[in-house]
Parts: structure tokens; sequence; C-alpha cells
């Protein structure tokens, strides 16, 4: 992930309140470590080293005066890999927070606790401290690469984007006060680790804003005409289409067998698989029989006649992740085909059906919103008569719009005020080059309907279990999606190239201080 990116990212987890969320669980789990070290007296020589690191630790000096890696003769000390660190994890965090348990990887405690965590990413059966630490001395080579690259090439920050950065730190002393913290100082500590302080974190963000304006000056150099998008789409062969389709899975029903070693397992066998194949057999023959004109009702209600309270998924997904289906759902088809797809080693079935294969030809949308979310009771549950007053507010926001001039900007302003969306209320709502399927079901309904420059509306959705109200202003029409999917992967090869080129030759050697990073 390039340093421009993690940038990003860092700057939407602060503003979306991620490290206020985690500082506690961090801190909470940071005291039960040290309250469960036990104290063993062995020799004076013991007791003093022990209280010699107790005294350093505390006036941060081993994190500020020691070495955790050295690029190219400049030395990082464990508070600034401290703070890379962390804020790899907060990245994640942030990105695929809903996901990590699927990884392997507990949230719940903050940075504590990583050393145990096994990574699955990591091929060695790593942890997710390694994968971590990986990641933040990959960042820091890259920031350190192209920052000798500006300097080279008389790319600098100006006193205007300077200031921008300090603005960001306004606010900090209320806040640092408003989580029990004396000081910033000890606000980012806590966040980002030992000898983490304001004027580090101010640095590393100048430094992060410096890389941004390269990695955005470089991107900009770079330019694809649309024969160029096209050649390069049609290069991928299908693989970016989008399949529209219906599924269900039988899986084959285990029973209890001796393997050679005389150990009992529990697996399916002949039988169990014969028997998931008959019932895929079922569902495709009542779907068959089924007399209705909608192609996904008739499939839900064949797999209900054949289990009971079951449904079809419904997946618009990209040829390159199907899965065992990918080579049956890309044949030749035509909306309403049914097919059966054996599971790897045949251990159950997938009855499919296909309904459309989109080759994203198609312009992505310009739209503005203001988000108005419905407010949880004590119990965390919304209760309709919360979710009426969301959509008052939000028919009071557009009232608001519609006595003004009613124009895009007016529009903007209002998002600035009133949209609980962190992702586009500091950008006047905007969403641009939005594709289809990415938003919640509503959104993209008002998205790709046929509206005109100018139409607004209220459309209800849920995002993360959170039930709120859009107001939505249509701004126009994008460029194609299958320019935009072809210039990224174009653009990324071109960065890409350009980062190794700048960052050659560029290496990282440990210290000492490495051990004491998170």
């Amino acid at each position: 992930m390039s340093a421009s990116t993690e940038k990003k990212n860092r700057q939407a987890a602060r503003e979306a309140g991620t490290d206020k969320k985690t500082l506690a669980a961090v801190k909470e789990a940071k005291q039960k470590r040290n309250s469960k070290i036990k104290w063993t007296v062995g020799t004076i020589a013991v007791i003093l080293v022990i209280a010699l690191v107790v005294v350093l630790s505390a006036t941060s000096i081993l994190y500020t005066g020691t070495t955790a890696l050295t690029v190219n003769g400049e030395k990082i000390t464990p508070a600034e890999m401290n703070y890379y660190y962390s804020t790899q994890f907060y990245s994640l965090a942030n990105q695929y927070g809903d996901y990590a348990p699927l990884m392997g990887l507990d949230l719940r405690g903050g940075t504590a606790g990583l050393a145990h965590q096994t990574c699955p990413m990591l091929p060695d059966g790593g942890t997710w401290k390694d994968y971590f630490l990986q990641a933040a001395k990959d960042e820091i080579l890259q920031i350190r690469a192209i920052e000798k690259y500006a300097n080279d090439n008389g790319i600098a920050l100006t006193d205007e984007e300077i200031a921008k950065v300090d603005s960001s730190f306004d606010g900090m002393e209320q806040l640092a006060k408003s989580q029990g913290f004396g000081s910033v100082d000890k606000l980012f500590a806590a966040n980002y680790g030992a000898g983490v302080d304001k004027v580090l974190v101010r640095e590393a963000s100048l430094k992060s804003a410096l890389v941004s304006k390269v990695l955005d000056q470089t991107a900009d150099s770079f330019h694809y005409d649309d024969a160029q998008l096209e050649d390069y789409y049609k290069s991928l062969n299908g693989e970016s289409d989008v399949y529209d389709y219906v599924y269900y899975y039988i899986p084959a029903g285990t029973v209890e067998t001796t393997n050679e070693d005389g150990e009992t397992v529990t697996e399916p066998n002949d039988d169990t698989r014969a028997e998931a194949l008959k019932k895929a057999e079922a569902i495709v023959a009542s779907y068959e029989d089924a007399k209705g004109k909608d192609f996904v009702e008739n499939f839900n209600a064949a797999v209900a006649e054949n289990v009971e309270g079951a449904s079809g998924n419904r997946r618009n997904s990209p040829a390159s992740s199907l899965g065992v289906y990918k080579e049956w759902l890309t044949g030749s088809h035509k909306a309403g085909d049914i097919g059966i797809v054996a599971n790897t080693d045949n251990n159950g079935q997938y009855v499919v059906m296909y309904l459309d294969r989109n080759d994203n030809h198609y312009p992505m949308a310009q739209v503005r919103h203001i988000l108005v979310r419905a407010v949880a009771g004590e119990d965390g549950t919304f209760t309709e008569e919360a979710k009426a007053e969301a959509k008052a507010k939000a028919e009071d926001i557009l009232n608001e719009w519609k006595s003004g001039d009613m124009t895009e900007d007016s529009f903007a302003e209002l998002a600035n005020k009133y949209s609980e969306d962190p992702g586009s209320n500091t950008r006047g709502g905007l969403y641009d080059n939005v594709a289809k399927g990415q938003m919640v079901e509503e959104f993209d309904r008002f998205c790709f309907e046929g509206h005109k420059p100018g139409d607004t509306g209220i459309v209800y959705g849920e995002s993360g279990g959170v039930p709120g109200y859009h107001v939505m202003f249509y701004v126009g029409e994008g460029d194609l999606y299958s320019n935009y999917i072809a210039k990224n992967a174009l653009l990324n090869q071109d960065m890409n190239k350009w980062m190794e080129e700048v960052s050659a030759g560029y290496e990282a050697v440990e210290g000492f201080g490495l051990r004491m990073v998170g």
C-alpha cells in the first residue's frame, strides 16, 4: 500500500473516530498485561537492571534515544517506529474491521497481544505483530525515498500546506482532557505507543503531506487515451466483467468413520455426497417446473420447496472472484439458465442460476448526499420512531435547500453542515465515480435510475446495521467504468514501476530498539 494511501487512511481513521474508540481498549489491555507481570527477586543486579529499565521507559529515553532501524544511514527511533506500527494497525482496522475475525485478528485489545496472534497472510506462520512491523518498515522506506526525490526535484510544502497540517491538531488539547489525559503528548503515547508525542506526530504528518504531494504530481504526469484504456480492458479477457447470479449451496452430510490410523473422523462419504446431489437435482427440477415470470422468485421458491425456510443468495461479482462455479457461469448462457456445480472434493453441490453479465461499459455516477442516521435507544436497537425522526430531519434539510438558491454549491454547504458520513462530509457530500453495487441498495438505485443533473430525493439505507436516510443530489455522469478500471490498473503499474526506481538501493537495518516497538 502506498504512503499516500496510508496517509489518507490515517486521516479517515481520525475523522471516523477510530483512534478514539480504540484508545480505551488499548489502555485497558496494556494495564491488564502489565498487571500480570510476576516480579521474582533473583539478584541485586537483576533488580537494578529492572529499575533502570523502568526509569528509562518512564522518561522515554529508550524510545527516543536508541535505534530501531537504520535506513541508508538515517536512524529511526523506536518511538517513530511505534507511530508507523500503530498507524498500520489502525489503517487495517478502519478498512477491514468487520472482516478482522476472519483473518484471525482480534481488534479488541488494540496493538496489545498482536505478538500472540497468527497472521494467515504471512507464509512462514508469523504473527500480526510481524505483519505490522514489516508494513511499518515498508512505509518508512517509501517515505525516506520519496523525501529524497522531493529534495532532488525541488518539491516542498507551501506555507499554506504546512498550515493545513498544523490545523489538524486544533482541538487536541480539549480531546486529550476529554479522554482523561493530562496532555496531548500523553494522548499520542497512549494511542500510538511509548515515546510518541506531538512533535513526532507533526513531523510525521508533514512528511506524509509531502509524500502525498509528490505522489499526486507523479500520478498526474501519466496520461492514457480512450483507445489505450479500451485495449487494456479487453486484455483482461473478461476477468473484470461483473456477473449477476443466484446460488444455493447444499453441503454433503457428515458421518463418523475410522481412518487408516484407527482415528475417528467426521466427514462426508459417498452416500451423503449422493444425497446432496439428489437434493440439488430436486431444486433444479422444481425450478424448471415453475410457471412464474420472475427468475429469482422461481429460484427461491424451488429452494424453499426442497429446503424448508431457505432461499438463494444473489450476488454481483467480477469473474476473477467467482470461485468454483466460475467455469459454469462464464460459459454461454441466457438469463434464467440453471446448473449444478460440485464443490471442492465433491463435498457439496452449488445450484447456480445465471442472470446477466455486465462488461462495465456504462457511465459511473457523480452524486452528493447528506446522511442522517437514526439514533439508537438505550438497548442499542433502532425503533420505528427513531427512524421516523431521522427521516423528518432529512426532509427538513431538503426543504432548507429548496428554500434557498437550490444550487449544487448550496447543497454542498448543507452536506458539510449536517451530514453524518465521515467519508464525505468535509467535501460537500461528494462521491465521484460511483460504480454499480458500490453503495447500499437504495443509494445505488438512485444513482442509476436515470436522473438528470440537479435531481434530488431522499432514500433509506442501512450501513453496518445502522439505519439512516440519504438526502441525494444527482450531479451527473462520470467516466465509463471500464475505462476507470483500466486507468487505475495502468496507473498502478506505472506508479509501482516509478516507486521501484525511486527506492532502488534503499534498505532497512534492524537495531536494538526494534524489540521495544509494539
